[in-house]
Formats: C-alpha cells, structure tokens, sequence
C-alpha cells in the first residue's frame, strides 16, 4: 500500500489510478506509514517536509524510518537525523542517479548514508526503485557520494560541449566526432547520454541546468566546509550559471552546447 502527498495534485493522477492514497500533507503521511519518503528538490524543501509544522516529525511515533532520497547539503541531512533520533526516529539519506528513464524503469541507482540497521529495515523499498543499491556509510555520506557523482557527471558535460563546438569550428562533422570518440579514450557514460541528445537538438528537460547548478552550489559549498579546493567543479559551475542567464535554465543540462555555440558562432547537429 502507498500514500502519496504533493503540492501539485496532478503528479499524483497516475499513483491514484495505480492504486495509491492521498493524503494532505506529510504530517498525514507519517500518521499511516511507518517508512516514508521525501524526494523533493532543494534543502529547504526536505526541512519542511520532514522536520516543518506539517512534516513527517509531526505525527512519526518512535521506531519509524524517514527515507529522505532528495539531493541536499550532507551537513543539513545530519541535522535532519539528529531531530529525529530525540523523537525515536530513524533516517538514512538515499539519494539517487538515473535520471527519469531510471526511475520509470526501476533501475536507479540507490547510494545510502546512515546506520547499518536502518539500512537493512529499509534495503527492499531501495530495491523496488533500484537496480544498484550501497550502503557507504554513515549519516551525510550517501549525499556525499551523490554530490561527487554529479560533479564528475557536470564537468564532464562541460568538456563535451566544448570539444563538440571545438570540432565543428574546425571542420569536423559532429556525427564523425560522435561515431570516433565512442570507440576511442575519449568515451564515457556522459558522453553517450548528451551527444546524442545534441545531435538531435533535443533539448527537453530530464534534469534541468537549473537542478544542476542546485547541486554544483552544494558541491561547491560543502567541499569550503571541509576545506577542499574543487578547481573544475567551480568552474563548471559558473558555465552553467552562463546558460542560466541565457535563458536555459529549464532545459537539460545537454544545452550548455549553446553557451559554447553562441560564442564560437556555430551549431552542432546530427545534420552537420
């Protein structure tokens, strides 16, 4: 069984026709369930969610478990599970990667921070949503890992952006460039889910540069916390703040193409 809760009542239409119940807040949510779940966007969120004047820490009795799988500040999510644990309460934080296609196909990846325990009372939720589930640890280091992953998956987008508009300028056509660098040391994940994207100028939103530059700024935030200098991570933010002025900032994280395009004064297409 599953209770639902959203702001927007429309994302909830498909859950009712699938069988699921409606409740008005988080508070409600955690009055029936004993294990329940925020996937929300930004920090701010989540607090209100779980710990706000109609959040789950409202109504959750001792031994229940909060699920929180938003990606926020890792320092935020301890504060979070410190609240919680004087009521009795339980949290991991559990982000996740894969994007929409991963969540519809259940085959997202699940990274979990928090006490041993907890994981294992809530390890079949994180298998129902997950192909791939870790445990790495404590409170705040799923989220670390999450971030980290995220940055790599940024900067890199960066660096395909700029080598695509770099071999169109040249020449190149950027299907070749594709076809070259899919079988050569240049090849990655990132690269085999953007340039396809590019080449088809299909721009609609996955994750969007503005999701993305939410999560570079918790990057960059939390690496000044630890006192660890993040060169690339910084700079590839400031690329995505350029797209975000530009007027992107609702398209996926593919059109940081147009920052390089419109400055090189060309356009990279499937259609050379």
């Amino acid at each position: 069984e599953l209770l639902v809760h959203d702001i927007n009542p429309a994302r909830l239409e498909p859950l009712v026709a699938a069988g699921a119940m409606v409740v008005a807040s988080p508070q409600a949510a955690a009055a029936e369930c004993r294990r329940t779940i925020c996937m929300v966007e930004t920090t701010d969120q989540a607090e209100a969610v779980i710990l706000g004047g109609n959040g789950f820490i409202q109504s959750a009795r001792r031994g229940d478990i909060v699920l929180c799988m938003s990606t926020i500040d890792p320092s935020a999510a301890r504060r979070f599970a410190e609240r919680l644990a004087e009521k009795g309460i339980a949290m991991v934080d559990a982000p996740v990667s894969g994007g929409p296609h991963g969540a519809a196909a259940g085959t997202l990846s699940v990274i979990v921070g928090g006490p041993q325990e907890t994981f294992a009372a809530a390890e079949d939720l994180f298998r129902a949503m997950g192909k791939n589930v870790f445990h790495v640890g404590g409170h705040g280091l799923g989220l670390a890992m999450k971030l980290i992953n995220n940055m790599l998956g940024q900067i890199q987008t960066v660096a395909i952006a700029e080598a695509l508009v770099f071999g169109k300028k040249a020449g190149l056509d950027p299907q070749m460039i594709y076809e070259v660098v899919s079988v050569s040391t240049g090849n990655s994940v990132q690269f085999q889910n953007r340039v396809p994207r590019i080449l088809a100028r299909n721009f609609a939103p996955g994750g969007t540069i503005d999701i993305s530059y939410k999560d570079q700024e918790l990057e960059t935030s939390f690496a000044k916390q630890l006192g660890v200098p993040l060169l690339m991570a910084n700079l590839s933010q400031q690329v995505y703040q350029m797209g975000r002025a530009a007027g992107f900032s609702k398209e996926d994280g593919s059109a940081i193409i147009k920052v390089f395009e419109r400055l090189a004064g060309v356009t990279v297409s499937g259609d050379k």
